[in-house]
């Protein structure tokens, strides 16, 4: 060590103590967030509905333009109607930054969403913050942002796969549609 450092100029200063309960909070924040992700490309429709509050706000606006307070239980039917006429989808949530604050959890993850119809695929990347609130029946997402940040593909495969309706897979085969 040079001469004119003391061991404090080089030593990282100690991080706040962070309890277990922190520890299993953000572990169960991030599983709400991975449950939205299996729930869409298994088509769990069930699962899916269990990580959110019965009412949600949903800034979608980088991507449909929608912003809006919604019953949980409509926006699972419409995402219902949309995805499960993809051949198939899959999303990817990394790098999740979570902040908690009691019983209320704020989380940002990356996300990759690839969506599969015909041959032909539209990709999605971007972010999501996600409020949560601690119930009696674990953390939920009481509010929901996603932000586009690229695109790849033709956004009219949406379009295509919704006409063409709900579709078996070979992994799930009829179950969620």
């Amino acid at each position: 060590m040079p001469a004119n450092l003391s061991p404090e100029d080089v030593m990282p200063a100690p991080s706040p103590a962070i309890s277990l309960q922190d520890l299993v909070d953000r572990a169960a924040v991030f599983d709400v967030v991975l449950n939205y992700a299996t729930g869409v490309d298994r088509r769990d429709w069930a699962l899916y509905r269990s990580i959110f509050a019965d009412e949600v706000d949903f800034d979608f606006s980088t991507w449909r333009g929608v912003k809006m307070t919604m019953r949980a239980d409509d926006w699972v039917a419409e995402v219902k109607d949309t995805l499960a006429c993809f051949d198939a989808t899959q999303h990817n949530m990394t790098n999740p930054v979570i902040t908690l604050d009691g019983d209320r959890a704020t989380i940002v993850v990356h996300m990759i969403a690839h969506h599969y119809f015909g041959g032909e695929m539209q990709k999605l990347g971007g972010y999501y913050t996600d409020r949560l609130v601690r119930t009696e029946a674990g953390w939920k997402i009481a509010a929901c942002q996603l932000v586009i940040t690229w695109e790849e593909g033709d956004r009219a495969l949406f379009e295509r796969a919704r006409a063409a309706g709900p579709r078996p897979r070979v992994d799930v085969g009829t179950a969620g549609i």
